[in-house]
Order: structure tokens, then sequence, then C-alpha cells
């Protein structure tokens, strides 16, 4: 069957493989989202590990969801021996590997060759009702006795403050890394944006939606220029640096959920040098 989404896959001339109709309706998983830092914090309450530049997935006792509750196509040997307990992690190939990551999680057919390098990092027990640095101590013996090369978590450790915690930031990007996470240590898990759940990057980012094109020009001509895109709080701007001209020869499409960066807001409130990152995967 063909669906409407695949339908305009194929008028946009997308390249990517049509999916079962099954696929494309889901409902989001409920999950703990970040806020960014804030320099008022007191560290020595939270617990600091990498951000990790992969898919957010939840498993959820039988299989693998992504954040917007499509079913991750993984091997069966990749998820055999998983606990019943859901896990909130994050698929992962490795730093600098993310564009890699979501052609393999977005493949119709699953490329077993290629899962091989694959790992579930857990940061989280989400059906857990104690605070995160318990839930640590719990996910540590959950997955001690889970016999799964692939299934691993997410190191944490405690920062004494802010000059330290520059210093970790530092090393990480300058590693390649994305950035740190930093989660309160007697939070509870709950779903949506909380400011006990923090991400703290040498830039800022956020997601917008696809509803337009601007045509390019010069080099660009007969090519997209820009995708207009809205974000959550009902703003319109170009995103037209930081694509490919694969990406611009094949943008996304109208309706796809966008990652940007950016460097604060200008005096209207629109977001400052903003650069197209990519396309949420799920």
């Amino acid at each position: 069957m063909t669906c409407s989404r695949n339908i305009l896959y194929l008028l946009l001339g997308a390249t990517a493989p049509l999916v079962p109709c099954e696929q494309l309706a889901a409902a989001p998983v409920p999950m703990m989202l970040a806020e960014d830092y804030r320099s008022d914090v007191d560290v020595g309450d939270f617990w600091v590990s990498e951000k990790l530049d992969g898919v957010r997935a939840r498993w959820d006792g039988q299989r693998l969801l992504t954040r917007g509750g499509y079913p991750v196509e993984a091997p069966e040997w990749f998820t055999r021996g998983w606990p019943d307990d859901p896990l909130d992690g994050e698929l992962w190939l490795g730093r600098g590997r993310f564009t890699e990551l979501s052609a393999l999680i977005r493949r119709y057919e699953t490329d077993e060759g290629a899962w091989l390098g694959m790992r579930f990092m857990v940061f989280d027990l989400p059906g857990s009702a104690a605070a995160f640095g318990i839930r640590q101590a719990e996910l540590r013996r959950l997955l001690a006795d889970t016999a799964s090369l692939w299934l691993q978590a997410v190191e944490q450790r405690r920062i004494a403050n802010r000059l330290d915690l520059d210093r970790l930031l530092d090393r990480v990007v300058g590693g390649g890394g994305e950035g740190l996470m930093l989660h309160h240590d007697t939070a509870l898990y709950q779903a949506g944006r909380s400011t006990d759940l923090l991400k703290y990057k040498p830039h800022q980012d956020a997601e917008a939606v696809v509803i337009g094109y601007s045509p390019g020009e010069g080099k660009y001509s007969g090519l997209v220029g820009a995708l207009l895109v809205e974000d959550d709080n009902g703003r319109r701007f170009r995103l037209g640096s930081g694509l490919s001209d694969a990406e611009r020869a094949s943008p996304p499409p109208l309706g796809a959920r966008v990652t940007y960066r950016f460097n604060g807001l200008t005096v209207n409130g629109l977001p400052r040098f903003a650069r197209f990152l990519r396309v949420r995967s799920d």
C-alpha cells in the first residue's frame, strides 16, 4: 500500500525507500527531555555524562522504538536477552557517525553487518519511581545481569564545580563529542521538558518543521537555496547555511522535522546564525 506520506516523497523526488503504512502512524513515546544548561545551577547536584550524537530510543521490554514511536528494525540477535524493564537510551555508532547511523536506522531492510558496531547506550530506567541517583545504581545492577555486548550503560560522574564542568566540556568537544548532559541527583523520571535534565553544548540547537523552500541563485540556480521552517513557537525563518549540494537537490520534504544550530537570538527574536544540522531520524 502507498500512503500519503510516501506519495509526497515521490512527488518531491526523494530517494528514501518507501515504508509500510503501519509504520507511518505512531504515537510519540513519552520521554524526559532536556532544557539548556544555565550558569546559575549548582553543578554539584547533578550527574554528568557525554551527550551522545545518536538516535534516542526506548526499549519497552519487547522492542525498540524511536522517540516518535516508530519501531526500529534491529536484528533479532541485537536485542536477544535484554531485560523486560523499559530502558531509555541512545542508539550510537560512535562520535561523528550520526549520518551513517541515521541512514542505518531508516533502512527498511536490516543490514545486519552494519549493526555489529551499534550500541544501545542506556542512561535511564523510565519505569522506576526512584530518584535518578538511585536509578543509576539499579541500572548498573540490571545491566550487569544482562549478557549482551550491544547494551551498555552511559558513564555518569559527579563534578564539583563549574570550572571542572567547563574543562570536561572542552575535553569532550575537543575529542569530537557533542557536549554534556546534566541530570539532577534527586530527579524523578517525568515526560516532557524538565529543568532537572540539562544539555550543555558550545552551540544551541533546536527543531523546526519544513513549510516551504526558497529557490537558489548563482551556483545554486535550479536547486533549493534555503528551507523555510517554522519552530515550536510559531517563528518562521530560513535555513540555507549547512545544506549540502545533495540536500539542495533533494531537500527534506514538507512536514519534515529538522534540527538546526544557532547562537542566541536577534533583536527580532529569531535564531542568530541559524544553520541546518540534520533531519530528525524518526
